[in-house]
């Protein structure tokens, strides 16, 4: 059955948003090269570069419109040439983007948006079992554990130096 990977999807540690990464995307990519067809595997590459026009890609494109729009609001400037076309409007992520936007704190504004992006990819993952796109699913929450993971273990004073220097 193609496009079923039974064994490769059960065998994979559960993902928690906020924990750390079980294992780096590199390490997914080969433990899914020899279960999964080349193909697929490429397939699941791309779509984490997020062009795949996936109902994630249409979700990701359209929060971005809308952050851009209130980033704009703030700068009196027209958006309209930031805007991405592609995606759809939802009144859901409007809210999502407002109260990421009202966070004094720039990361806890980014972690609000990635445990939306996390419910959202939740969401998508129903009625998905063992398939290819529980795979993208699964890659896209490791892709978010792991930027986390830098943020985690980067130096703070190493980072100030540098904002410093510029």
């Amino acid at each position: 059955m193609s496009g079923y990977y039974v064994y490769l999807i059960s065998s994979l540690p559960a993902l928690q948003f906020g924990a750390k990464p079980p294992f780096s995307m590199e390490k997914f990519f080969s433990i899914c090269a020899g279960l999964i067809s080349p193909a697929d595997l490429e397939r699941l590459k791309t779509s984490l570069k997020g062009f795949d026009g996936s109902r994630y890609h249409d979700f990701e494109t359209a929060l971005r419109n809308e952050l851009v729009r209130i980033r704009a609001q703030r700068k009196h400037l027209d958006a309209s040439g930031f805007l991405r076309r592609d995606g759809y409007a939802d009144q859901w992520i409007s809210h999502i983007a407002a109260a990421a936007s009202r966070n004094p704190s720039v990361i806890d504004g980014e972690k609000t948006l990635d445990m939306d992006r996390w419910r959202f990819l939740d969401e998508l993952s129903m009625g998905h079992y063992f398939d290819m796109e529980l795979l993208m699913i699964y890659a896209r929450k490791l892709s978010i554990l792991e930027k986390w993971e830098r943020v985690r273990t980067a130096d703070a004073g190493k980072l100030l130096e540098k904002a410093l220097t510029i």
